[in-house]
């Protein structure tokens, strides 16, 4: 890989492979329509390799990749989400307009694409019929399992449209390009599966697909798979030596036949074909070289200057209103920069990019915080002088300025050195972001020589670049601002409306307060209502402790506060059995222990908690359903001494929806009583440090377990066990 031209190795970063212009407008139709689900969007990219390619490179990005492996189209969709796969869309639609590499237009590609869905078409068929337990995998990877041809085309031009005219055979075609490039497009393919962290079968499926049978018997499945619906595409009759080979590489699989198999694939295939405008091309008449890109007759270059500087203008302008319109939906800072990265990549070919902010006060040059990018960027804090850096340099004058300038500055800056290590290239390019007043910061990108010779022809289009992402970058800081004095001042009205109305509760709680008093003295002491009376009372005391929080940020929990739960249940079950379950019928089977058990926690915040749960539960049992509660100490977890307190019902059980909020914030959108119930239940009790586990199925009741930590419930440092010798 290491002897391979330069401009392969850039294409291979970037993913780039052509997309047909069809499946592209048909994606741009369904990013604007709300409602596309994920599922429809991953099918119709599941459509093209050069769509699959990108989507892969941006979710197994460093920006949004977050550990596990993505596997699917349709995982990595919802790793970047809709407004992300737009702006991907919108820049790859403007490439395929505006490309000035012309390669990809001297070719005929429908050959390629059908013949890469009829392999996807077949791998998956193969998988399941084998029973490979990943059916979707192999049908990615029988997509992808030319995808090199393609970056070879864009990346050398004429040089790979020559090997193209002059072969007449699949299988000469690796050898061929290992001859003039030092590597085969299956060996460039696997190299971008390697980027993308997939399973080491993935990517063999790519490189072994041109292998000879006696080879493949060896392989995994993923990768036999792949091969055999390769070798199955190429013939008119099924071989009996091909069936004999698949039964020794899987045995028959099932009872349908490989022909059988295969024109299923095909109908498929020409299903999919006709719904995004394509023709399958007649394989008899493309001989052994079907599926490969056709060059088309006469392909020599006859654009004029004046006639490249037309189509450069208007894509200029093309590019200037849609990117910034779809940067303006983004809703993070994060996300506006993982898009510039993405913009920069697919229309520059630019696959090292960092950024770097201007400090509004004193117009230093910075990026931290800014993650997705190397160390060094955030560690630094440049002056503005252009001697710095040239990203000082940039910022200053509103140019784009570079490393290979023809007069540069007269002694490198140790400063670029080392951002053009950290972006592992030979030189930087440095484009300034100019907002609408004020230049807003830097993208420093890293490039070789020969990029920059490509990349200095656009000039123009770069600068344009540069003022899009500085106005993008401005409305977003600009709208964060506007966001957070309207978050004051909607706060500020919500304290002084909280203040008026603790001062109107708390009258009339305290003269209910006052009457119960007067009411406990007035009865005589064997009536039997006063213990009644005594937690009636403390329950109006928490209403108050609740209605004067609202205005009120309360006191942190001190450590050694701690309360008897079993005396806790009973005090509430006295107050609050009769009117949430035996009034409606609803049986409650407690099962509390004789002795106490101490918990660590606040004792009106438990209150809240085992209210809000019970009322959930009143609110959804029947007459004659039943309610159990459960009282268990002596668990241990993690190291720390716990009570379990369980709530389980036979009643119609809640959807994954509802019980979804004991993990939301309580901010009064989730709309159902029942839902803020539950989501107030899992604010309290990540502060008491409850940990909270559900168990419902709809029509099949619920289970609710809260582990309470018991007092001095202290990590166990110690160990036991008998210490090796």
């Amino acid at each position: 890989m290491h002897s391979l031209p330069e401009s392969i190795r850039q294409a291979m970063e970037s993913g780039r492979a052509p997309s047909p212009p069809q499946v592209l407008l048909r994606l741009m139709q369904m990013v604007d329509d709300d409602g596309t689900t994920m599922a429809e969007l991953a099918r119709l990219v599941e459509q093209d390799p050069g769509l699959c390619t990108r989507v892969l490179t941006a979710a197994n990005s460093a920006a949004i990749r977050r550990g596990n492996e993505l596997r699917s189209i349709e995982s990595c969709l919802m790793a970047l989400g809709t407004r992300l796969v737009r702006s991907i869309a919108t820049c790859l639609s403007v490439q395929s307009l505006f490309d000035e590499r012309t390669a990809t237009r001297l070719v005929d590609l429908s050959a390629f694409w059908t013949h890469s869905l009829l392999i996807a078409e077949l791998s998956r068929g193969l998988a399941i019929a084998s029973g490979y337990h990943r059916p979707d995998e192999a049908y990615l990877a029988g997509l992808l399992h030319d995808v090199g041809e393609l970056i070879l085309l864009s990346a050398l031009g004429d040089p790979y449209l020559q090997i193209l005219a002059t072969c007449t055979n699949e299988t000469d075609l690796p050898v061929m390009e290992t001859e003039r490039f030092g590597a085969h497009h299956g060996e460039i393919g696997t190299w971008l599966a390697d980027q993308w962290q997939l399973d080491s079968p993935f990517a063999d499926g790519i490189l072994f697909h041109h292998l000879p049978a006696e080879q493949i018997v060896t392989a995994a499945q993923l990768p036999q798979v792949v091969w055999l619906a390769h070798a199955l595409s190429g013939c008119d009759e099924v071989p009996g030596a091909l069936e004999e080979l698949a039964e020794r590489m899987f045995g028959q699989p099932g009872n349908t036949s490989l022909r059988a198999l295969r024109d299923q694939a095909e109908q498929r295939m020409c299903v999919i074909a006709d719904a995004i405008g394509m023709t399958p091309p007649d394989r008899a008449a493309c001989g052994g070289a079907a599926g490969l890109p056709r060059v088309l007759a006469g392909h020599g270059r006859s654009e004029t200057d004046a006639h490249g500087r037309i189509a450069s203008l208007i894509g200029n302008q093309a590019l200037m209103r849609p990117l910034q319109q779809n940067l303006f939906t983004l809703t993070t800072d994060a996300e506006v920069l993982f898009a510039l990265r993405e913009s920069a990549r697919i229309l520059f070919d630019l696959n090292r990019v960092a950024f770097l902010f201007c400090d509004p006060l004193d117009g230093r040059l910075t990026g931290k915080g800014i993650s997705g990018q190397a160390a060094i960027f955030g560690q630094i804090s440049i002056l503005p002088e252009a001697r710095r850096s040239l990203a000082a340099a940039a910022a200053l004058s509103g140019r784009i300025c570079s490393s290979y300038d023809r007069a540069p500055p007269a002694a490198e800056s140790l400063m670029d050195m080392q951002f053009a290590r950290a972006l592992a290239s030979g030189g930087l390019l440095c484009i300034p972001m100019i907002g609408d007043r004020r230049t807003v910061g830097v993208i420093v990108a890293g490039l070789s020589a020969g990029q920059h010779t490509l990349v200095s022809r656009r000039q123009p289009c770069l600068a344009n670049f540069g003022r899009i992402a500085g106005i993008s970058i401005d409305n977003w800081h600009e709208t964060q601002s506007v966001r957070r004095q309207a978050d004051e001042d909607v706060s500020a009205r919500f304290v002084r409306e909280a203040r008026r109305v603790v001062h109107e509760a708390s009258n009339p709680l305290t003269i209910i307060k006052g009457y119960l008093r007067i009411l406990d003295d007035k009865l005589p002491p064997d009536a039997g209502v006063h213990r009644e009376l005594t937690v009636l009372s403390e329950e109006i005391e928490r209403v108050a402790s609740i209605v004067r929080r609202m205005s009120a940020i309360p006191a942190a929990m001190t450590e050694d506060e701690s309360l008897d739960i079993c005396d806790l249940l009973r005090e509430l079950l006295l107050l609050y059995r009769e009117t949430l379950f035996d009034a409606r019928g609803i049986v409650v089977d407690a099962r509390l222990p004789p002795q106490a058990i101490r918990i660590a926690g606040d004792r009106n915040s438990l209150k809240q908690i085992l209210v809000n749960l019970w009322k959930n539960a009143s609110e959804a049992l029947s007459c004659g359903q039943r309610v159990q509660l459960s009282l268990t100490d002596g668990i241990l977890h993690e190291g720390r001494h716990f009570a379990e307190l369980r709530f389980e019902d036979n009643g119609p059980g809640m959807s994954e929806a509802v019980i979804s909020a004991l993990h939301r914030p309580v901010d009064g959108r989730i709309g159902a009583a029942r839902g803020l119930g539950l989501s107030i239940v899992g604010t309290l009790a990540r502060q008491l440090r409850i940990l909270v586990t559900c168990r419902s199925k709809e029509g099949q009741g619920t289970m609710i377990s809260l582990l309470l930590p018991t007092a001095n419930s202290a990590p166990q440092h110690g160990n036991s066990e008998t210490q090796p010798r």
